[in-house]
């Protein structure tokens, strides 16, 4: 008998069904048992009145794997609106011995480190899991509006000879005794493919050796990059990025909606134009000083609460940081070249985003090095490809866990994901 979901169930009322998953939770009342067995899909509830049928299940703890044959029969004030009766439950596996919290509570009451030691059954808890699945949405809908605008996904080394940004903190490892480091941004190998395919994405690890310890960063994440060939400048850039998060977010309504409504979230609607302030208005507006080189994240919120208040926009664009605060690699404002043709996409009040438009000619990027101390020999491999004709191009990077902590409002970016590496974490 093939086996059904959860979430089938109501398709088949008045049939014998097979059904398998842990076991959630027991209530064992004077005349009745209710099993409720939880599997990817959701909850099903199971009505046992044998007394050996009873009998069995006070031995089979809550998270025991078990096998459920019963009759779907409708039931509106249970899940779905169907329960099963008259149920033959078998386990499949040994009795499961309890984790150190109760899953079935509606909330994870345990601390997020105990939650983190304990990852992969905390994972199982519906609010953790649906955090992934709005994850795994939201990646679905970073690709798909990509694949429809004619990007090409690519997959780039992890391991790398030198650094992407200079003066960054890299994870260094041995590579067959001569240096190596994790790759902290495919952002060289995304600006090289520009050249093969013009518009380029991936989804993968990014690593950064910095040593913070704040509930915003993580040493390891996912990054969703792009890069675009033959554009103006990075305006071109930000009307592409518009669309993807929109594209991203639509996705995560349609494929996420019920881990959202697990989360009692709703997913943000994005302006058809987001707006827009200069580093220098911005500061103005967060209330910094006007030789202030960045924006800390007190500034960002300031701005985040100013976007929601002026345009009633939960996005805010941040364009012209100053170029000693961008990458080498970064195209200056050619009206003022102490300003950069870079942005970065707050999301209510917290950077997610950061892009721009790139150097494009091999001499810029000679003068670009020299100007700041750097040599050129770490990058030649990179260099050598701007000899051969590139176009003027840019990009963005979107970091995948920041996306979905602020979306779901989670206090911490370790809550969203499934094993955090940081600064203290490198197990489970």
């Amino acid at each position: 008998m093939q086996r059904i979901l959860s979430h089938h169930l109501h398709r088949h009322v008045g049939e014998t069904v097979r059904v398998a998953g842990w076991v959630h939770r027991r209530r064992l009342l004077k005349s009745v048992a209710f099993l409720i067995v939880r599997d990817a899909a959701g909850l099903t509830q199971v009505v046992l009145t044998d007394p050996a049928a009873r009998a069995q299940l006070e031995k089979l703890p809550e998270e025991t794997v078990v096998e459920v044959t019963a009759t779907v029969v409708e039931n509106e004030t249970a899940a779905a609106g169907v329960e099963l009766t008259d149920p033959t439950v078998r386990p499949l596996g040994p009795p499961a011995v309890p984790p150190p919290f109760d899953l079935y509570r509606p909330a994870l009451t345990a601390s997020l480190p105990t939650q983190l030691d304990n990852a992969p059954t905390a994972l199982r808890h519906p609010t953790r899991s649906a955090a992934l699945r709005i994850s795994a949405a939201a990646v679905a809908g970073f690709r798909t509006a990509l694949d429809a605008r004619d990007f090409v996904e690519i997959h780039t080394p992890k391991v790398v000879g030198s650094s992407t940004e200079s003066g960054a903190n890299v994870f260094a490892l041995d590579w067959f005794g001569r240096p190596a480091y994790l790759a902290q941004s495919p952002q060289f190998y995304k600006q090289l493919m520009v050249g093969v395919f013009e518009r380029v994405y991936e989804v993968g690890p990014v690593f950064r050796a910095e040593p913070h310890d704040t509930v915003r960063h993580l040493a390891q994440y996912t990054s969703l990059d792009a890069e675009l060939g033959f554009v103006a400048d990075h305006s071109d850039v930000m009307r592409v990025l518009r669309d993807v998060v929109a594209g991203m977010l639509a996705t995560v309504t349609d494929r996420g909606g019920a881990a959202l409504a697990t989360l009692g979230v709703t997913a943000p609607q994005v302006p058809a134009e987001i707006p827009a302030v200069h580093f220098t208005d911005a500061l103005k507006i967060a209330g910094a000083p006007a030789d202030e080189p960045d924006l800390a994240p007190a500034h960002e919120r300031a701005l985040g609460e100013w976007a929601r208040r002026e345009h009633g926009s939960d996005f805010l664009y941040v364009t012209g940081y100053p170029m000693a605060k961008r990458p080498f690699y970064t195209h200056p404002d050619p009206a003022r070249p102490a300003y950069s043709n870079g942005f970065d996409l707050l999301f209510r009040g917290l950077e997610l985003v950061t892009g721009g438009q790139r150097l494009h000619r091999y001499d810029d990027y000679l003068a670009a090095l020299a100007a700041r101390g750097e040599p050129v020999e770490p990058y030649a491999g990179y260099l050598d490809a701007f000899r051969h004709g590139m176009p003027p191009h840019g990009g963005f990077a979107i970091g995948l866990e920041r996306f979905v902590a602020r979306l779901v409002g989670a206090a911490n970016v370790r809550e969203v994901t499934a094993f955090p590496r940081d600064l203290h974490r490198l197990t489970p």
